[in-house]
């Protein structure tokens, strides 16, 4: 998951009445939570974390996907030779082995949004908390996000603007990336070749 969709759970309106029955006198303020995601203590540690962690997943990856590739190679170059009933069983096996494949590399993905998740899971939730005490204590009703994407406001009153009142509480309890547990990365084995089908080696440099 990207941390763009981290960021959506910023964008909240704290709990209140309907704007409809609310009284007119209900202070409202606003948030960049672009800026605040961009300078909240600990997320480049997560990040970094994060990163360091992924550099095995994605040499799993890369082994899937050129084993995909070598099926495929060898396939192109026996298929001269095959029957066509012969052609039809070995497509049959090479499209089944890219299904195992895929999902297999799904997995892999899932996993990986899984940590990247719990390793921002103490900064979102400082984050949440720093919103909710800035919002009691200034006696704000709403507390808007003006970095979202569909955001419709267009203009607004730089004194309502409480990102620095929120990033400065974020800054008394700052996060360690390393609070989360470390997972790690997910086991995959060498891919394994389908009888029938002869794997080329990549030619080395």
């Amino acid at each position: 998951m990207r941390l763009r969709t981290v960021l959506a759970t910023c964008a909240f309106v704290a709990a209140a009445p309907s704007v409809a029955s609310a009284q007119a006198a209900q202070k409202i303020a606003y948030v960049n939570s672009s800026m605040l995601m961009q300078s909240a203590p600990g997320r480049q540690e997560a990040e970094a974390l994060f990163q360091k962690e992924m550099g095995p997943v994605e040499a799993q990856m890369k082994k899937l996907q050129d084993s995909v590739t070598a099926m495929n190679e060898a396939y192109a170059k026996e298929e001269p030779t095959l029957s066509a009933t012969a052609k039809e069983a070995r497509l049959k096996t090479l499209r089944e082995r890219e299904t195992a494949i895929q999902i297999q590399a799904d997995k892999i993905r899932e996993q990986a949004q899984d940590r990247q998740e719990a390793l921002m899971a103490p900064i979102m939730e400082s984050l949440r908390k720093a919103l909710d005490d800035v919002r009691m204590e200034g006696g704000y009703a709403f507390i808007f996000d003006v970095a979202v994407q569909m955001s419709y406001i267009v203009s607004a009153d730089k004194n309502l603007d409480v990102t620095d009142r929120v990033l400065a509480k974020l800054r008394l309890s700052a996060p360690k990336a390393s609070a989360a547990p470390a997972a790690k990365p997910p086991a995959v084995g060498p891919a394994s070749t389908p009888a029938g089908v002869t794997t080329k080696k990549p030619p080395t440099e």
